[in-house]
């Protein structure tokens, strides 16, 4: 096998990471919230009814902003219905997963689960632009945030909330692109509801953070096009523009899958030039940077029967994906592609939290754990602060159907404050080892702190109810740092964390 090698310079930089690169987000989708973060019942619940071996978790993750409450549910969502007593509370058809939503957890119960978090956790609300409009967006950001003296923050009071919630970042809408939402638009309708809304917003509080709906995925048939027209009306008013993806093996594709980062960041760069590209024509000097609002592994080709099959119940199990090591990897991989990126994408929400497409999974009544995927989301929040350092790889290749060749190598660093280096690496190789040989110029680096990877003999191992610690990341020995370089050998199909001082 060839060795990959790249270089590390302190002068060759991408940019510094934004704390809220490592969102998340919770949805009222399946389990996400009940029984998931929120269940009165459980043995560990708090007085809040929250569920205390979860929130150790979601610390333990380092998640940041979270993102609420949709998602497609978002755009059915009435407000009102997820403040005052819970027992007053209405429930609702969730049109979007054909479920009941009790709304027994809502706007001030997000904001508690928040506060329980730690400061990191910030509030990310999504406005429905769906089936409502801009008078309801303004109504809910004055419940929200305005101190008090008007009817709707004197309402907050006396539902028990007397300090405002202080949300600062807001989407508007979700996935207008997409067909499947409830209250769809073209791009031209939504473009005008959209600056009409942000416009208001801004008047309440000109220092909201706004992001505008950009396309579901590449692959939509209006993809760029929706970005530009959307753009053309919001630019001056929105500081964000979406993305979302998710990845799947399909047809048994499993090297195409392992490059899906390829994707991403294909996504990621058409979006940069269409934006910048809107400002050019707009003569703008302002920047407008991404918002990667949801991505994940989803098994996406299981939902529409799943969903189709239910008949209104309350937080039925739905897309709760089981992670293996391969699914493990390709996340590593996607977490490498936002960092790459992290000049311009600024904000990213990993879909979801808890239970649904989730790396922490629960037991009604029962325990929480971890998934495969939590590992490297977890090591990323906690190593990857700083500044990233660019990285231009010599790596071997392979051929995949999907996306051609790609290398076998995918990787990033990020330079701590300290000083202190770290690489994330993967190797998409699934029989062969990686050489991997580092060039150090200009850090004064003289020891590996550690190198862990997250690899397994079995790929399709995973981490269950039955045993929930199958898949851990484990130390590898070997890695040096030798004559200003640092040389290593990357585990077949694995996810690497290398920390350099």
């Amino acid at each position: 096998m060839r060795t990959a090698r790249f270089t590390l310079d302190p002068a060759f930089t991408v940019g510094e990471v934004n704390p809220r690169l490592f969102g998340s987000f919770v949805e009222h989708l399946g389990r996400c919230v009940y029984t998931g973060i929120y269940e009165p019942d459980h043995p560990t619940a708090d007085d809040a009814g929250l569920r205390q071996d979860v929130l150790e978790l979601v610390r333990e993750l380092g998640v940041t902003a979270v993102r609420y409450p949709g998602g497609n549910f978002v755009s059915g969502y009435k407000w009102e219905d997820s403040v005052g007593p819970v027992e007053d509370r209405p429930r609702r058809l969730d049109l979007a997963w054909r479920s009941t939503e009790t709304n027994r957890f809502g706007l001030s119960e997000y904001i508690a689960f928040l506060r329980k978090i730690g400061p990191q956790a910030e509030p990310m609300m999504a406005v429905n632009l769906g089936t409502r409009g801009v008078a309801e967006a303004l109504e809910l950001q004055e419940y929200a945030n305005h101190p008090a003296g008007t009817a709707l923050s004197d309402l907050r009071a006396e539902h028990g909330d007397k300090d405002p919630f202080g949300i600062r970042l807001w989407c508007l809408g979700n996935e207008m692109d997409g067909p499947w939402q409830t209250g769809h638009k073209t791009a031209e309708e939504y473009g005008r509801l959209a600056a009409e809304t942000a416009r208001a917003m801004r008047q309440i509080d000109p220092g909201v953070e706004l992001v505008a709906c950009g396309s579901s995925s590449q692959a939509m048939d209006t993809f760029a096009a929706w970005e530009a027209t959307v753009l053309k009306e919001t630019y001056d008013l929105v500081d964000y523009i979406s993305l979302h993806a998710y990845y799947e093996p399909l047809d048994g594709d499993v090297d195409s899958f392992l490059a899906s980062a390829v994707d991403m960041e294909s996504f990621i760069e058409n979006v940069v030039a269409t934006c910048d590209h809107i400002g050019a024509r707009l003569k703008s000097k302002k920047k407008i940077n991404l918002s990667f609002d949801e991505w994940n592994v989803w098994y996406l080709s299981r939902t529409e029967a799943e969903v189709s099959a239910l008949d209104w119940p309350e937080a039925p199990r739905l897309l709760e994906d089981n992670y293996s090591v391969t699914d493990a990897v390709v996340f590593g991989s996607l977490l490498i592609a936002l960092l790459r990126h992290a000049d311009r994408v600024t904000v990213a929400c990993l879909a979801q939290l808890v239970n649904v497409i989730a790396p922490i999974m629960t037991e009604p009544g029962g325990p929480a754990w971890r998934q495969t995927t939590f590992f490297p989301f977890a090591q990323a929040s906690r190593y990857g602060r700083g500044e990233v350092l660019d990285v231009r790889v010599d790596s071997p290749t392979y051929e995949t159907k999907k996306y051609g060749e790609a290398d076998l190598l995918h990787a990033t660093a990020v330079r701590a404050e300290d000083g202190t280096v770290t690489v994330f690496a993967v190797n998409r190789s699934r029989t062969e080892p990686l050489p991997l040989d580092i060039a150090l110029s200009g850090l004064d680096l003289t020891e590996v702190v550690e190198h862990t990877a997250l690899a397994d003999a079995d790929p399709d191992a995973r981490n269950t109810l039955a045993e929930p610690e199958r898949v851990v990341p484990h130390p590898v020995e070997g890695t040096a740092l030798t004559d200003g370089g640092l040389t290593a050998v990357l585990e077949p199909l694995s996810w690497n964390v290398i920390r350099l001082r």
